[in-house]
This record gives structure tokens, C-alpha cells and sequence, in this order.
């Protein structure tokens, strides 16, 4: 029961963090791509998946200190650099699912609009993304602490405290 607590706890903040990062990472695409509201020129309007990438990388940077300090709080880091390296480089390679979903909506299908940019890339490939760096952060960039109990098969050889 005690794990499932765990998981879901864990599951939740990563979540929030999720959507913290997701938001501005969204908001700047978009800004980036399709410009304001009132008209105002895109910067990047023709080159949406740069975009995609720099936009994610700003959501990124901030996804790392959420996850290390609150959402994984309890999961000390499996590398000396706080899992920096791991890190990036899952986000890096579960990146290319909503890159590959905003190419494909854009070059194959042929849509171009905020709607269809946003639902193939900030949807369906974010859903994919996320459920891969749920799992792969928990398995390879914070591991899960070791209770004193678990190092020992036999009770008795625990160490004793004075």
C-alpha cells in the first residue's frame, strides 16, 4: 500500500511539473511560431520545429530543478552531477515523439495551423513524452532510496546503534 502511496505521490508532482514546464514551453512555441494575438509578426514562423526545441528546452531547464528538489524529492540522484546528464539526455531523446508528431502533422499531412501544431506536438506526442520520462527519470536519473532492512536477509546482522 505504502508503494502505491509512493507512485502516485511521485506521479502527481511529476505531473505538476509537467505542466508548469509544458505551459511555458507552450506559450513561448507560440508566441514563437504564430506570433501574438493582435497580429504581431512570428520571429519563427516558418521554422516551427526549431522552435519546438527551443521552446522545450527553456520548459526543460525548468523541469529539471522541479523534479530534483520537489517532485523526486525523496529519490536521491544516481550520478554525481544530480542526474544533470541523464536528465537531459532523456529529454532530449523523448523529445523527438512530439518533434516527430508536429513533422508529420506539418510535411505529411500538409497542416500548418495553431490548432493542428498544437494538438500533434502539445498532445499527442507530449502524452507519448511524458510517460516515457515518468518511467525512464525513475529508472535511471533518481533511484529509489534503499531502506537500511533491505541491504540485510537476516535481521539480526543489522548494525546496532550505540
Amino acid at each position: 500500500m505504502e508503494r502505491w502511496r509512493t507512485l502516485l505521490g511521485e506521479a502527481g508532482r511529476f505531473l505538476a511539473v509537467g505542466g508548469v514546464a509544458t505551459l511555458v514551453a507552450f506559450t513561448l512555441f507560440n508566441l514563437l511560431v504564430h506570433g501574438l494575438v493582435d497580429g504581431a509578426v512570428a520571429v519563427m514562423a516558418d521554422q516551427p520545429i526549431p522552435a519546438y526545441v527551443l521552446a522545450n528546452t527553456v520548459g526543460m531547464a525548468i523541469s529539471y530543478r522541479l523534479s530534483r528538489y520537489w517532485a523526486f524529492k525523496d529519490r536521491p540522484p544516481q550520478h554525481s552531477d544530480g542526474g544533470r546528464t541523464m536528465f537531459v539526455l532523456i529529454n532530449v531523446v523523448t523529445m523527438s515523439l512530439p518533434v516527430a508528431c508536429l513533422w508529420f502533422s506539418r510535411d505529411v499531412l500538409g497542416h500548418d495551423s495553431p490548432l493542428a501544431d498544437n494538438l500533434a506536438a502539445n498532445v499527442i506526442g507530449l502524452a507519448a513524452g511524458m510517460l516515457a520520462r515518468f518511467y525512464l527519470f525513475r529508472r535511471f536519473v533518481f533511484r529509489r532510496p534503499i531502506a537500511l532492512v533491505e541491504m540485510y536477509d537476516d535481521p539480526a546482522d543489522l548494525p546496532l546503534r550505540d
